[in-house]
């Protein structure tokens, strides 16, 4: 069984190399996806043995389709965020899953976001996410700018956690949950997408962080902190949805629709939302 590896990556050298490695101790082709990195990322991707592939930054579809395109045929696909790495029992967990016969469309591996603020560490939540997927199901498009997630399908579950790098500032991470939502805002805008309660949204998100999955027991008040400001990002997207519904934000919306997705990014980053 073939199986193909790859990251997106800019100006993340700091978190990248741990990622990497997870990467090469899996797979059989491990592609490293360049949008413009100034830090030296390209040049460490290629000393440690993987491949650097150059890529002009349309969105998160787009990235994520060209860097299957990019992978040497392959049986199964099996993706890292830049700020994700793997331990070397989770290493163990998905040589024995590889060596398996596996048939599923999809597995889903537990992440495990972790927050570090101010001298706190503490592991705000686990998810799990589908990150090995068979190839044939692997598929991305341009429009998934930002909520770039497959198809709901039927699969199994592989116990190799992902350690997530999640939070370093409650500040930064709330700033990025706002970009996000308006960049969801525009494909949801776009898919005629309904609207729901911007409130209820908000509150419901904190309880399901901080309750349910249990970050307030063991991060205390930066917990809730951090969980208040991931909320915001379930709030704000639908706040901008229904604005885009009464006409705001007409460059934007005419620059989504027309696949222009450079154009979005970089008006969204810079605040030049129109």
């Amino acid at each position: 069984m073939k199986l193909g590896g790859y990251v997106l990556h800019r100006d993340n050298r700091d978190t990248l190399e741990p990622c990497l490695r997870g990467l090469l101790a899996l797979c059989d082709d491990v592609v490293a996806l360049d949008s413009g990195a100034t830090d030296g990322s390209a040049e460490l991707v290629r000393s440690l043995g993987a491949r650097s592939v150059p890529h002009a930054w349309r969105g998160y579809g787009a990235a994520r389709e060209a860097a299957v395109a990019a992978l040497a045929p392959c049986d199964y696909v099996f993706f890292l965020d830049s700020d994700e790495s793997l331990s070397p029992e989770a290493v163990e967990a998905l040589r024995a899953w590889k060596a398996s016969s596996p048939s599923e469309a999809v597995y889903r591996l537990p992440r495990r976001d972790w927050a570090e603020l101010d001298g706190h560490r503490f592991l705000f939540r686990t998810q799990w996410r589908a990150r090995l997927v068979r190839r044939d199901r692997a598929v991305w498009k341009a429009e998934q700018i930002v909520h770039e997630a497959l198809p709901k399908m039927p699969g199994g579950r592989v116990q190799a956690p992902i350690e997530h790098r999640f939070a370093t500032s409650v500040a930064k991470r709330s700033a990025k949950e706002e970009r996000y939502a308006l960049l969801w805002a525009l494909r949801a805008h776009a898919e005629r997408r309904p609207l729901k309660p911007v409130g209820v949204q908000r509150v419901a998100s904190w309880v399901r962080d901080c309750m349910l999955k249990g970050a307030l027991f063991r991060g205390g008040a930066d917990a809730s902190r951090l969980a208040w400001a991931v909320a915001g990002y379930h709030a704000a997207k639908y706040a901008y949805l229904r604005e885009l519904r009464q006409g705001r934000y007409p460059e934007l919306a005419r620059a989504y629709a027309q696949g222009r997705y450079d154009e979005v990014f970089t008006r969204v980053r810079e605040g030049a939302l129109g």
